[in-house]
């Protein structure tokens, strides 16, 4: 019997109602899981140099047992301000007066607790300043750390348009081979080169985890969390990249360092807690007196209650103290010619890594404002007159294989600026920019 047009309706939509229930739980499924990847892989924020710092300084092991160390010393002035305790003497003897009771006290003079305070509070502003050396000596290591990882990143995105572009030279050759416009050479020349980019970029994301690893241990983050210096997709081209807007005077840099080295200022809080030793010393040579007094009992037929006071005073006969003096001031006078020779070392190394920073800094500036754009244009001039049939492929090979090179000198010149940042802000002991 012959369906008529209402059962075949009939059986088009029960068709289509399996198909739609049957599509739109996969759909449904489908959206589902885009939605959990946005959620489970956010964009991984781009690590910049100052936060780098602040993480650092937060959670660097070093520092925090630094810090711990300068609890110490604030403890130790409650124990430099601590005063001797009296002393009990009971007694019971034979001869008379048979029972005694003795309560004797020594009394510091010449200052001496007085002197110890101040040689403890000396030790805190030391401790302070070391931890503050230390700070900045970390800073440093993370300033380099953090452009070793920028560098090999930018490196790889170069490897990795350098790998763009030649595939597509090959996609071009492999047109005009099927064209017959050049020969089977050119397919193959092609293919060698986009299979030794391909092993550059590989190379290069190496690079990458293990640069990546070394700052990782100064931020105390684990080894493998995905830090990043460089956004996902920067170029490398002309006029990218943070620029410094430090000037590398000589004489304004040596007069900051001079005023604010940290290396001088652990130096003279140095001489500082070593004057306060001098001082001690001095007061050490001043004897202390013992003051007593006591009561006796069962004197008969003298006394039957009784008492008793004295006092006891080291004569400085023997020990004097004067060889500690002399210890403490041949030290003080070692550590003052220390500091000055410090300062005139400080001075120089800052003039020469200042002009060394100027001329990264002008090598740098050439690169971006004249090489790298000119660079640009012959490599955009060279891959359209290939594709337009006007030269060869050795001659579009060698105008990329140029510029290529000119933009990794332009990623190392920019390594060697950053690095030349550091040698100053290490030589000079000053936080930089």
């Amino acid at each position: 019997m012959r369906a008529g047009p209402s059962d075949e309706a009939a059986g088009t939509l029960g068709r289509g109602q399996r198909l739609a229930g049957s599509i739109v739980p996969v759909i449904c499924l489908s959206l589902l899981g885009w939605s959990s990847a946005w959620a489970v892989e956010p964009p991984t924020p781009v690590l910049t140099l100052n936060r780098a710092f602040e993480l650092a300084e937060a959670a660097n092991p070093d520092l925090q047992a630094a810090r711990l160390q300068n609890d110490v010393a604030r403890a130790g002035i409650a124990v430099a301000g601590q005063r001797p305790n009296p002393d009990l003497l009971l007694e019971e003897v034979r001869e008379t007066p048979h029972d005694a009771a003795t309560l004797s006290q020594t009394l510091e003079l010449g200052g001496k607790r007085h002197r110890r305070i101040d040689l403890a509070d000396a030790t805190v502003a030391s401790r302070r300043a070391e931890t503050e050396r230390m700070r900045l000596e970390v800073r440093n290591r993370v300033r380099r750390a953090f452009f070793e990882l920028n560098t090999a990143e930018r490196r790889a995105l170069e490897l990795a348009e350098l790998r763009s572009l030649a595939e597509r030279t090959r996609d071009t050759a492999e047109t005009r081979y099927q064209a017959g416009d050049v020969a089977k050479l050119d397919t193959v020349l092609a293919d060698l080169t986009a299979t030794k980019a391909l092993n550059d970029a590989d190379t290069a994301q190496s690079l990458i985890a293990s640069a990546r690893a070394s700052l990782n241990a100064l931020l105390a983050l684990p080894a493998d969390t995905p830090t990043n210096t460089t956004e996902v997709g920067a170029s490398n081209r002309a006029g990218k990249g943070e620029t410094s807007p430090l000037t590398f005077d000589a004489g304004t840099l040596v007069e900051r360092a001079l005023a604010g080295s940290s290396a001088l200022a652990v130096l003279d809080r140095g001489v500082a807690e070593q004057k306060a030793r001098l001082a001690l010393a001095h007061a050490l040579r001043v004897p202390d007196a013992v003051i007593q007094g006591g009561v006796t009992r069962r004197a008969q037929p003298d006394f039957d209650w009784g008492w008793r006071a004295g006092l006891s005073l080291a004569i400085p006969i023997f020990t004097t103290g004067s060889a500690g003096v002399t210890v403490e001031e041949r030290t003080l006078a070692l550590l003052e010619g220390e500091r000055r020779a410090r300062a005139i070392e400080l001075a120089g190394a800052v003039r020469a890594a200042a002009a060394t920073a100027e001329a990264e800094r002008l090598q740098l500036q050439h690169f971006r404002e004249l090489i790298l754009p000119a660079a640009a244009a012959v490599e955009s001039m060279a891959e359209d007159a290939y594709r337009s049939g006007q030269t060869a492929l050795p001659a579009l090979l060698q105008a990329l294989q140029t510029t290529h090179d000119l933009r990794l000198q332009a990623i190392q010149a920019a390594a060697d600026y950053a690095a030349a940042i550091a040698d100053l802000e290490s030589a000079m002991g000053v936080p930089l920019p």
